[in-house]
């Protein structure tokens, strides 16, 4: 396989600012990571509307029936794993409304398989085994911007007429074909030159956040700055619906747990149920009518 000069990449790049880390104390060693770590959050911001964009057209997606796909390898794609995972118990939603693709499969989860990302034709492959359509949107995350596996993924997702978006960290990569939206957060060189796990990571973890977050936010999972949407599926899930229907109703504790019970461990209708003092057919109907948004019921 022919190998890339990835030697212009700014991810690849020896920052100045670190150079003499290694003479440093542990303090200083962590003031420089912390203070590079710092210019994160003004990448991130910058990307704003390119990421408000990626967000419309998930939310969309999700209320059209579609579906959030990552796609990456290495750290990209544990992040997107990471994401994928934390769906369900914070938003309550199907576990295949969001899913995360990783260069490698599962073993590449727990274990490094560089190699792995070499091959366009796996992320074809792993496209159409998730049967990638039209509803779905696939999100490419590649902090570099170059990784294979994830170009193929992208053009097979295009191919297929799913919204697509490119993740990286890079001004000099983009896709050799059409994608919907690129997200740029130029975070700058790493620490470590190279290791794109540590600031690039972390852009790519608070991106990640905000597209799943403002999405949930725009299908009605959360109510004020609650996650409503939840579902009571161990102790501390159900602790938190309790403490949630409390918040909104001033109920005591004994009773959020009998209207919870009552509502068969959704907290959206637990509340509905007692705000507007109807039982948990009425409840889950008007929810229904009003595409699940707490507010626009009451």
């Amino acid at each position: 396989m022919e190998m890339k000069d990835r030697s212009q990449l700014l991810t690849e790049q020896q920052n100045p600012r670190t150079i003499t880390i290694d003479t440093k104390t542990t303090r200083e060693i962590l003031d420089m990571i912390n203070a590079e770590d710092a210019r994160v959050f003004t990448a991130v911001h910058k990307a704003r509307e390119s990421i408000a964009k990626a967000v419309d057209l998930i939310a969309h997606a999700f209320i059209d029936g579609g579906r959030l796909i990552y796609v990456g390898a290495g750290t990209s794609g544990r992040l997107g794993i990471l994401d994928a995972a934390e769906c369900p118990p914070t938003f309550g939603t199907d576990p295949g409304l969001v899913v995360g693709i990783i260069a490698g499969g599962e073993k590449a989860v727990f274990q490094s398989i560089e190699g792995a990302e070499d091959f366009p034709e796996d992320g074809v492959r792993d496209i159409q085994r998730k049967e990638v359509n039209h509803q779905d949107v696939v999100v490419g995350i590649t902090t570099g911007g170059t990784t294979p596996y994830v170009m193929g993924a992208l053009f097979e997702a295009k191919k297929r007429n799913a919204r697509t978006i490119f993740l990286c960290c890079n001004k000099e990569t983009t896709p050799g074909f059409d994608v919907d939206v690129i997200i740029r957060p130029i975070v700058g060189p790493e620490v470590i030159t190279g290791s794109t796990r540590m600031k690039a990571g972390t852009a790519t973890k608070l991106i990640l956040n905000m597209l799943t977050t403002a999405a949930m936010i725009q299908i009605g999972k959360v109510y004020e700055n609650l996650m409503v949407g939840l579902r009571a599926m161990n102790a501390k899930l159900a602790d938190r619906a309790e403490r949630i229907i409390m918040t909104v109703t001033g109920v005591s504790r004994e009773d959020a747990r009998k209207l919870l019970a009552s509502a068969f461990g959704d907290a959206k209708v637990a509340i509905v149920m007692q705000k507007l003092g109807i039982d948990y057919a009425e409840a889950k109907k008007r929810l229904d009518a009003h595409g699940g948004f707490v507010r626009r019921v009451l």
